[in-house]
């Protein structure tokens, strides 16, 4: 079979783009040595292979590294029923992709299709490769159908937004200055790669994923669904919550299967870069630290050609600018237009509620503080609305008084000279009578009442008999 020139230019051109760093005079030994590793474990082939290619160029330059025009001949030892070996060999292998070289040839052997020792596992392993069955073969198939069924882009903005958490930097933020490890929460839009939200919190807790979306919320309005992992922060039932009373929806990708995440987590790839950079200029404090994110995201990130973007229009087959689409490019040019929800409404889905009961004092006790509620809830259970990022303002509810603000108790130099008192406990006019007393006159007159009248039935029955 005579190989087609073409096809050997392209694999002379394929082997010289190989070897082509190795090639530089000024290199020496010890780098070309580390270099010739990372190129063979970067392609997936031999050290030897880069050994015999940079000899190739070196003896005949360009023309050494063409593939051998040769005729393919069958080795005289291979059996004649050797060709449908291999097919029994690839139905066998396409059964159960995890079989062996040896395992196949030991089931053909017990099928009496070929005698013990005759079949070499290199040999056909070998066939096996160059039909396309070989175990890289099978594995890559496997990963590409995997990723692949995992890879997605919404046509519009809002439709998907993408929340996840990341390490960040320790900073000197902790007591007497001890080093105290920071948390990004981000979320980003799945068509347009546009980060809406993301700030380092000093904390890993489900508080920084609410504020996130809240956040969200308010910059962009209203998403259609949200997507996370099962991290126990968006597992959360108050995030759930939260979003259900906006109507918002909320996926989760499979276990263990960061590729279905693949958007958010390439962006953290230039969460690392920013981390190598934010070394140089030694952040102290939290605020400097988002400070310096939001200008790399706004500066940079956003302003950056996403490749991202301009292959899901390839696809579409759609012309790309020649430099590129960026995710504020994206973002702003999308036809679908952003819905608001009233800044309120989104408070109230957000704010945690819990239950507390008025002491005497009428204070509730909340995260160790004392909060002045209303004399005239003492003893009843109300509930209480905050907010976990500002927890320092709460509302308090009950059915019987209208909704107000809890203030934080302060002592003052007087009491109140008129407290409002509990309905339960609050002064009435003077009764007229005591209507317990009252109560007892009556019931003592009705016993009074009986008593005579059996005595009278007693004298009735006593005078007939006199008479008979």
């Amino acid at each position: 079979m005579t190989i087609n020139k073409e096809w050997q230019d392209n694999e002379a051109l394929r082997r010289y783009t190989l070897i082509a760093p190795l090639l530089q005079e000024d290199l020496d030994n010890a780098k070309r040595v580390a270099l010739r590793k990372q190129i063979a474990e970067a392609n997936d082939m031999t050290i030897r292979s880069l050994y015999r290619y940079e000899k190739a160029f070196k003896d005949q330059a360009f023309n050494g590294l063409r593939p051998m025009n040769r005729e393919k001949r069958r080795s005289q030892a291979l059996p004649d029923n050797f060709d449908e070996l291999v097919d029994e060999a690839i139905q066998l292998r396409r059964e159960v992709p995890e079989r062996s070289v040896s395992q196949i040839i030991l089931i053909l052997e017990l099928e009496h299709r070929i005698a013990p020792g005759v079949l070499k596992r290199s040999t056909l392993e070998r066939h096996l490769y160059k039909a396309g069955f070989g175990a890289k073969h099978l594995k890559t198939y496997k990963e590409a159908r995997e990723s692949s069924s995992k890879r997605f882009c919404k046509p519009h903005r809002m439709m998907l937004i993408q929340g996840d958490i990341k390490y960040g930097p320790k900073l000197p933020i902790g007591k007497n200055g001890a080093k105290v490890q920071t948390y990004l929460s981000s979320a980003i839009d799945d068509h347009s790669r546009f980060v809406i939200a993301s700030k380092f919190y000093d904390n890993c807790e489900e508080t920084i994923v609410e504020d996130t979306f809240h956040t969200v919320l308010l910059r962009a309005g209203k998403f259609d669904r949200a997507y996370f992992d099962n991290g126990s922060q968006y597992v959360a039932k108050q995030l759930k919550l939260s979003l259900a009373k906006l109507g918002i929806h909320i996926g989760y990708a499979p276990v263990r299967s960061g590729k279905s995440k693949g958007k958010i987590e390439k962006f953290h790839q230039v969460v690392d870069a920013f981390d190598r950079e934010c070394k140089l200029k030694n952040v102290k404090t939290l605020d400097q630290l988002n400070a310096l994110w939001s200008l790399y995201l706004e500066e940079y990130y956003h302003r950056k050609a996403h490749s991202g973007i301009a292959e899901y229009y390839q696809s579409q087959g759609v012309v790309v600018p020649a430099d590129g689409i960026t995710p504020v490019q994206e973002w702003n040019r999308d036809s679908r237009p952003l819905t608001f929800i009233d800044t309120a409404t989104v408070a109230e889905a957000f704010l945690h509620h819990e239950t507390r009961k008025v002491d005497r004092g009428a204070c509730i006790k909340f995260q160790g503080r004392k909060y002045e509620a209303k004399p005239s809830l003492i003893g009843q259970e109300v509930e209480i609305a905050y907010d976990p990022v500002s927890p320092e303002t709460i509302r308090v509810y009950h059915p019987h008084v209208e909704p107000f603000e809890a203030k934080p108790l302060q002592i003052k130099e007087y009491c109140d000279p008129k407290p409002s008192l509990p309905a339960a406990i609050q002064a009435m006019d003077k009764p007229e009578t005591s209507r317990l007393l009252d109560g007892l006159e009556k019931r003592h007159r009705e016993s009074k009442t009986v008593v005579a009248d059996a005595i009278s039935f007693a004298d009735y029955r006593r005078e007939g008999k006199d008479n008979v």
